[in-house]
């Protein structure tokens, strides 16, 4: 092969190389493409304390990826579910989390991630629901176990703070019979879970990734790419600013 060729071949080869990574980084990293909202919660900050409200559902109807699991993020101001995985919340304060569990059960890989890591106490709160009808009360505990029957549906993790959340489904009849088949989800929907947990935030700024642990990218090899990888879906940023 003559020189020029082979220059041409490698100028291709290499293009095709940058085209590739440019593809991952758009295509997984950055959400597809499309501009991922953040949602603010430092102005709703009150005596070292902020509120955040969450929600995991088994599909995405309000996106081109209705079969993707994914996340949602209440605004604090109007209430309303914004598609995102992306929220800033204050430097050194209490964050009270309230997260809602729309998804059926997903099988951990290891059961060590059915112990709650990193929150206040150590513990979370949970309650599950039926058309906005509480079944039984409000429980408080350090695990919830995904192998001894249908309790976790995804995660909720910032590894930089060793923060570690199982996040319950519906439990195991519920999940297998009364999803909710629309994103967002509302109390009005069939089965759901609610789980209430605090952490702190660090006393300085940060990028902080956080993400859900169980492989729940269906479709794609050992349930890791996809939703997985995706902001939007399943994982996300949380900014600590002053």
């Amino acid at each position: 092969m003559s020189v020029p060729a082979r220059a041409a071949v490698l100028l291709v080869a290499f293009v095709a190389v940058v085209a590739g990574a440019v593809f991952v980084v758009i295509h997984y990293i950055g959400g597809y493409g499309g501009t991922v909202p953040t949602v603010n919660y430092v102005p709703m900050a009150h005596n070292g304390q902020v509120n955040v409200v969450l929600q995991e559902d088994p599909q995405t109807t309000v996106s081109s990826r209705p079969d993707w699991v994914t996340y949602f993020v209440q605004d604090p101001a109007t209430h309303k579910w914004v598609h995102t995985t992306l929220f800033s919340v204050p430097k050194n304060t209490q964050v009270n989390v309230t997260l809602y569990g729309y998804d059926g059960c997903t099988p951990l890989r290891n059961n060590f991630w059915s112990q709650v890591q990193g929150t206040i106490g150590g513990t979370v709160g949970v309650q599950q629901f039926l058309k906005g009808r509480p079944l039984g009360p409000a429980r408080t505990t350090s695990v919830i176990n995904g192998w001894s029957s249908c309790n976790v549906g995804h995660t909720f993790a910032i590894p930089a703070l060793h923060l570690f959340v199982p996040v319950a489904s519906p439990g195991p009849l519920l999940s297998a019979n009364n999803l909710c088949g629309v994103s967002p989800g509302q109390p009005s929907c069939d089965a759901y879970a609610v789980e209430k947990f605090s952490f702190r935030t660090p006393d300085h700024t940060a990028s902080l990734r956080w993400q859900c642990f169980i492989p729940c990218g269906g479709g794609f090899i050992d349930g890791n790419g996809g939703p997985m990888q995706t902001l939007g879906y399943m994982t996300g940023f949380m900014q600590v600013v002053d």
